[in-house]
């Protein structure tokens, strides 16, 4: 096996026995082939946007496909065997369709015409043949942009998934997918033309995170600013973590007048600042963090747990008979709900002892994103003039296990009392409950939402730019990203896209970018990696 799509890829450079997030090398394998049987899928889809055939099932097919191998998502060996078989069985009716159309293609190798074997293992060595470093012959610097714009594609499935749930598409985005994918298994594109695709996957990540904006806020509400308690109260209990407002939603119609109350817990955080979800009286708080002290939370929670997407630590640590999955999540001994009936999680929930008192703990503030912002922008701006704030900084991005995360910890404690933190997605809890106080009624610590809500913090950078008449790069903001998984690879992109510069970026940099691309990146875009808090507070602020 060899994986190195995550920033916890062992040893910084990738994952050859298991992968450090608990997947297994049958998985890595059965992964790497569904990759390889969707390019194939990929040619004719694109054969077909040609000759204006298009089909809404093979697109949600392709992106439901595409976001089961993103990171901590399904180890399932048996349903991902089931995805390579549709996803052929689709590839042949399209090819079907297109030639009843007149439509010549005369595919005669690679993943066009690929056969999957019938047994699991024989799948897998199969996908041992396709993997990442399958091909040594391949220059280096071409593979890392190859990869680079498959792991970014990734995130633009999750994103565009998300929206299609709620009622959000557009055949753009699906169209480029087909081509990256088809990108990846063409020798003839160099490193210019791959880098403009790269740029291209930015582009359309900008394109989806706006059309998940859109049925997030057009199905629950602008997020207003919410106050979320942190302990517990006396009952029965069902905790929710993850990214799917849908599954939330479903969670608490199912649970209404059934004496449960509905915890979130990691990224489903900023979902009780939704006028739409906030309004039932059984949506109480919010336990736990997201990754530091996952396990033990899980394993201590007296209710049901239920998974909706990623953001898990190893599925093995956590196997246990009252957590459940839900959407394209699945381990194998964890039971799935595959049609939004939460029954099973409610009858657990209502057999387990809940908590048995009320538990005091802080509070926290959420709903900080675009609408309300922009709602104080003459003010935020007035403070700038004035000199209240000095500068903001965005300290946002993904969580994880590793050692050298407590770095956004501190590097938020240390932000002088001059200066707002904006921040979004599950990195926040390293520093999510800290009292960081006000500047003239304007919190010092904005929590604009999930990593699916990055759209949210672009269009604060852009309409703070349009305020002061000067570029997203002149204004006084800097950016302390760090990163996990392929969400937050397409998010990056989106930044490049935009001519985002001097962005820092960590806990460490990517393995699959090759030491020439990375001066790319640096002599384009003054990309970084961060430091230490001091050193980088000295470097930005003087």
């Amino acid at each position: 096996m060899f994986c190195y799509q995550c920033e916890q890829t062992a040893k910084g450079e990738g994952c050859t026995i298991a992968g450090v997030c608990g997947k297994s090398s049958d998985v890595a394998a059965l992964q790497d082939l569904l990759i390889y049987a969707l390019r194939g899928l990929s040619l004719y889809a694109i054969e077909g946007y040609k000759a204006g055939i298009t089909d809404k099932e093979i697109n949600k097919f392709t992106c439901e496909a595409i976001f089961s191998t993103l990171t901590n998502v399904d180890f399932d060996p048996a349903r991902i065997q089931t995805l390579i078989n549709q996803c052929v069985a689709i590839r042949d009716s399209l090819k079907e369709k297109l030639s009843k159309a007149g439509v010549s293609i005369a595919y005669t190798e690679g993943p066009a015409v690929f056969v999957p074997e019938k047994t699991i293992e024989d799948l897998v060595k199969q996908g041992e043949k396709v993997g990442l470093k399958s091909d040594p012959d391949v220059n280096p610097d071409i593979l890392s942009l190859r990869h680079i714009l498959t792991f970014g594609i990734k995130g633009v499935a999750a994103y565009a998934d998300h929206a299609r749930i709620l009622g959000k598409n557009d055949e753009k985005v699906y169209q480029f997918i087909y081509e990256a994918l088809a990108a990846g298994i063409n020798n003839k594109l160099g490193a210019d033309e791959l880098i403009g695709l790269v740029l291209k996957c930015g582009e359309t990540n900008l394109l989806a995170m706006e059309l998940l904006d859109s049925a997030n806020t057009g199905t629950y509400g602008h997020p207003v600013p919410t106050k979320v308690p942190l302990g517990a109260k006396k009952g029965k209990a069902i905790l929710v973590s993850g990214h799917d407002l849908k599954d939330m939603e479903e969670i608490l119609k199912q649970t209404e007048g059934k004496g449960i109350n509905v915890y979130t817990h990691g990224e489903m955080l900023p979902t009780h600042a939704y006028p739409g979800l906030k309004k039932y009286p059984h949506f109480y708080g919010h336990y736990g963090t997201a990754w530091q002290n996952q396990a033990k939370e899980f394993a201590e929670f007296p209710g049901a747990i239920l998974m909706t997407t990623n953001c898990i630590q190893k599925p093995k640590d956590l196997y246990k008979d009252n957590i459940f999955t839900t959407g394209l999540v699945g381990w194998p001994g964890v039971t799935h709900i595959a049609d939004k009936n939460f029954a099973p999680v409610i009858n657990k929930a209502l057999v387990l002892p809940g908590f048995e008192k009320d538990i005091d703990g802080k509070s926290v503030m959420v709903g900080f994103a675009r609408n309300t912002v922009m709602g104080v922008a003459g003010q935020v701006v007035e403070a700038v003039k004035g000199k209240a704030i000095r500068h903001f900084f965005l300290v946002a991005g993904c969580d994880g296990a590793k050692p050298g995360r407590n770095y956004y910890t501190e590097f938020v404690e240390k932000v002088p009392k001059d200066c707002v933190v904006l921040t979004l997605a599950c990195g926040k809890f390293r520093f999510f409950d800290k009292d960081l106080g006000d500047i003239g009624g304007i919190p010092r610590l904005l929590d604009v939402g999930q990593c699916n809500d990055a759209y949210s913090a672009i269009q604060i950078a852009v309409a703070l730019s349009k305020a002061f008449n000067c570029g997203v790069n002149d204004l006084p903001l800097s950016m302390i990203l760090s990163w996990y998984e392929q969400k937050a690879v397409a998010i990056l992109l989106t930044l490049l896209y935009l001519g985002i510069k001097n962005i820092r970026l960590g806990p460490s940099l990517p393995a699959f970018i090759t030491p020439n691309i990375l001066n790319f990146l640096v002599e384009k875009f003054n990309i970084m990696p961060i430091k230490t808090p001091d050193e980088d507070l000295k470097a930005i602020l003087g």
